[in-house]
């Protein structure tokens, strides 16, 4: 699985949108789509953004997402950790 470390984050977000990929964070926030809509798109360049555990995505970088992706769950499970979150989203977007 490729990845990157972005220097000035999430300013510099705008550099990955410039080579052609979808910017799509993992958040329980406002007009989430589930990830298997996510999947349905087909995104050909697709860039994932994890918040950290507890406290999510920063308001400054959800602002800059082209995409936000929720992991439907059940039971009142709100919430996976990072670890388990990338697996499930790397897994299904491979």
């Amino acid at each position: 699985m490729p990845w990157t470390r972005i220097e000035s984050w999430p300013e510099d977000v705008a550099l990955l949108k410039d080579a052609g990929y979808v910017v799509a964070g993992m958040t329980l926030g406002e007009g989430a789509i589930t990830l298997d809509e996510l999947v349905a798109e087909d995104h050909e360049n697709l860039a994932l953004v994890f918040g950290t555990e507890g406290e999510g995505l920063t308001p400054e970088t959800d602002r800059v997402l082209d995409r936000r992706v929720t992991i439907p769950m059940m039971n009142g499970v709100d919430s996976l950790n990072v670890a388990a979150s990338s697996a499930v989203a790397f897994y299904a977007t491979r």
